[in-house]
This record gives C-alpha cells, sequence and structure tokens, in this order.
C-alpha cells in the first residue's frame, strides 16, 4: 500500500512511524513532514493547510490510504474533500471535527447527551462573560472557543486571572468564550479509534500541560507524557467507555455527523466520577508518541479493519513509555527560532522532531516544543532516568524542558 500521513508535528512523526512498520505500507509519503520522518519515507513538499493540493497529490499518486495529523485540516475540511475524489482516508469530517473546533458545539452535545463535564456558559461578549466571573468567583476555567494547538485555556486561580483572560480573549475580533467550572481531581488521556458508533480504546496516557515544574504556569500543548498510567484501572476505562467514549460518538450519529479517526478523551477523575475536559478530533501530541511506541499489532491494519467495520486486533508491550518535550525559549507566548541542535544523533531511544528545520546540514529549531525524547523500559521508574539521561544528550542553548514528567504518577503509586 502506498500511505500519506499529513503533518509535520511530533505527533506526524509517531503516525508515520507507526504506519511504516506495517507489512501493509510498501512506500510511505509525509506532507509535508519533518527531518525525523525523512528517515523513514518520503516528504512532499506541500503544507497541510494546503487541502485541494493534497487531494490531488494523493489521487494523481494512487494514494490507498492517507492518515490525519493536524486539527486544522481536519476541521478545514480535509476528510471531505478526499471522499468526494473516492480516496480513503482516517478521520472525521468538516462537521464531526467540530467537537474539537468548536468547545461550545461539544459542551452542547455533552449536555444533551448526558455526557458528565464541567458546567459552562458561553459568552461572545467582555462585559456579560466578567458579569458570570465575578458572580461565580474563583477558581474558574476560561476556555477560548476556536482552536488553540491545545492552548487557549487558562485555569484561573483568581479573578485578576480570570479577568485577564477574558481581556486577552476578546481582543480578538469575533471570539467567544466557555467559561467552566473548576475541576479537581487526576487527569488522563484516553483515545480511541472510532468509525460510528464503533469505539475501540487504545492505551491510557497521561500529558502535563503546564509549562513549569510542579505544573506551574500556563497551558501548553503538552510538556511531556507516559504510558501507561498506573492510577487508571480497568475499570475505570471501562466506566469512560461506557459514560464518555462511546455516548460521544453514537451523539454524533445522532446529530447527523457521524465520526471517523482519533476521538481524543482529556479526562478527569473526580469526585463526582469521571467527567470530560476537552474532546480533540485527532490523536494528541504528546500522547502519540507515548501511545504508538507501544503498540505491537499492525497500526495500518488496524485502521483499515475499524473503517470496515471489523474489530481490530490491538495488542501492546506491557513495557511502560516515558517522554519528555523540549521547547524552544520562550514557549508558550512564543518561540525561538534558527537555533542549531547537536547530539540528536548519539540518542538511545526515539526522538520525534515536533519543530526543526534542516538548513545546510544543520538541524534548527522551527517551533515552541521542538523535540520529544522517549524511552521504553519495564517500569516508569527505569524509563524516566533513561529519558533524562538522553535529553542531556540535545545540545541547544536555546531549548528547555520539565524535569518532573512523570514524577506525581510515583508518589501516587
Amino acid at each position: 500500500m502506498k500511505i500519506l500521513v499529513i503533518g509535520k508535528g511530533g505527533r506526524e512523526h509517531a503516525l508515520a512511524l507507526a504506519a511504516s512498520q506495517s507489512k501493509l505500507c510498501d512506500q510511505l509519503y509525509c506532507a509535508p513532514g519533518n527531518p525525523g520522518m525523512a528517515k523513514i519515507g518520503k516528504l512532499v513538499n506541500i503544507d497541510d493547510s494546503k487541502i485541494d493540493e493534497l487531494a490531488e497529490f494523493a489521487q494523481n499518486e494512487g494514494i490507498d490510504l492517507t492518515i490525519v495529523g493536524p486539527e486544522n485540516a481536519l476541521a478545514d475540511g480535509i476528510v471531505d474533500a478526499f471522499e468526494s475524489r473516492g480516496l480513503k482516508i482516517f478521520g472525521p469530517t468538516k462537521a464531526a471535527a467540530q467537537v474539537e473546533a468548536s468547545k461550545d458545539f461539544a459542551k452542547g452535545l455533552m449536555k444533551k447527551y448526558n455526557i458528565p463535564t464541567a458546567d459552562y456558559q458561553t459568552f461572545d461578549n467582555f462585559e456579560d462573560a466578567k458579569a458570570f466571573v465575578l458572580e461565580k468567583g474563583a477558581p474558574i476555567v476560561i476556555k477560548e472557543n476556536g482552536l488553540k494547538a491545545g492552548k487557549g485555556v487558562t485555569v484561573a486561580t483568581d479573578l485578576d486571572m480570570a479577568l485577564e483572560a477574558l481581556n486577552i480573549a476578546f481582543e480578538i475580533e469575533g471570539n467567544s468564550v466557555v467559561i467552566e467550572e473548576y475541576l479537581e481531581g487526576f487527569e488522563f488521556s484516553l483515545i480511541a479509534l472510532v468509525h460510528g458508533e464503533n469505539v475501540y480504546p487504545l492505551e491510557c496516557a497521561q500529558d502535563h500541560k503546564r509549562v513549569g515544574d510542579g505544573d506551574t504556569g500556563p497551558n501548553t500543548g503538552g510538556m511531556g507524557s507516559y504510558s501507561p498510567v498506573r492510577a487508571i484501572t480497568q475499570d475505570l476505562v471501562d466506566t469512560a467507555m461506557e459514560s464518555i467514549m462511546k455516548p460521544m460518538a453514537k451523539a454524533l450519529c445522532e446529530e447527523g455527523c457521524p465520526f471517523t479517526g482519533f476521538l481524543y478523551g482529556g479526562l478527569m477523575v473526580t469526585k463526582r466520577g469521571i467527567e470530560v475536559i476537552e474532546f480533540n478530533c485527532r490523536f494528541g501530541d504528546p500522547e502519540a508518541e507515548v501511545i504508538l511506541c507501544r503498540l505491537t499489532s499492525d497500526f495500518v491494519q488496524n485502521i483499515l479493519d475499524v473503517m470496515e467495520d471489523k474489530t481490530p486486533e490491538l495488542t501492546w508491550t506491557s513495557k511502560t513509555s516515558h517522554g519528555v518535550v523540549l521547547a524552544s525559549t520562550g514557549y508558550p507566548a512564543s518561540s525561538t527560532k534558527n537555533a542549531p541542535i547537536t547530539g540528536v544523533e548519539d540518542v538511545d531511544g526515539l526522538v520525534y522532531h515536533m519543530g526543526t528545520k534542516m538548513e545546510d546540514d544543520t538541524l534548527l529549531t522551527n517551533g515552541g516544543r521542538v523535540l520529544m525524547v522517549v524511552s521504553l523500559a519495564d517500569q516508569l521508574e527505569e524509563a524516566m532516568a533513561h529519558t533524562y539521561a538522553e535529553v542531556e544528550k540535545v545540545k541547544c542553548d536555546k531549548l528547555f524542558y520539565r524535569h518532573d514528567i512523570g514524577r506525581k504518577d510515583l508518589k501516587n503509586a
């Protein structure tokens, strides 16, 4: 088979690596890809926002299966464009991708179909939003409504922080916010392969969203993750599937926009039970990097089975994966580009490229999150120690990372 992976970040690197290891994969293309993906597939110089060009390439090249990484392409209708040409593509339609593209849409569905989540209200102007925040008090959660690459969320611990988040949000013309009740508990990510009402869970992971050690600082796209999560028992996964993941897939069918692809549930175990923090319409990043490296079954075959209404035979290594993101100075507010990186080839483990580029045979930073180093070991303690030892081999004076990815799990064990 000829397989095309759309995107250029760490998630897409993980998707491409898993696809390349399939016995069904004869040729792998990555559009536009990154320097890490260039080692496992052929890069196609078409940006992931150029939907018509990508569809034309897939048709002309005879691509048998396309796997989509980035949410922007999905929200812009890449699946609709490919399917209109009779091309096989794994991802949700533009209508189904609203589960991430519009937080108000997702919250409305959860309310309508009794899927447990925080109480909320949506506002399209500053004054009403401010009045609501002053009435409810802090802590409170402010979420900008559209796609924000995993950011655009403020967990406001005081009213000043909440009002500042509202000011920032409403500086953008036409913006709206979802204001939610603050939930407290243990977070985890549950991602499933979905086709209509058929939902098949992958292994759990835990993302670390805050930029600083000890879960301090602003939210990011994710600073590291690990899998499996010892605190999440099979009973909790079963409960999440029956009360959240399957009901959401069914709700999307009921609303006339059935979902195909990776349905991401950002979940929290609270005193009321498991509740939804957010849904995404694609694989998580950095979850993809630690989940897919544990998959021992054929990734492409699993996807094809799901699309053909067959039950996929998902198998996993018992090993624990642990990954740390190296981000560029200024992230998440800004990023540092064109800083040289050395030592990547010396790393004993998996290195996923998130925001890099090559110029004159030199690897350079090219984004907020730049690289992710991932280790596999029998226990989390071993994996964590190995990851942090290997991270030290990457040399760049414009990179930083968190030093406590997974440490909370060890304390709770």
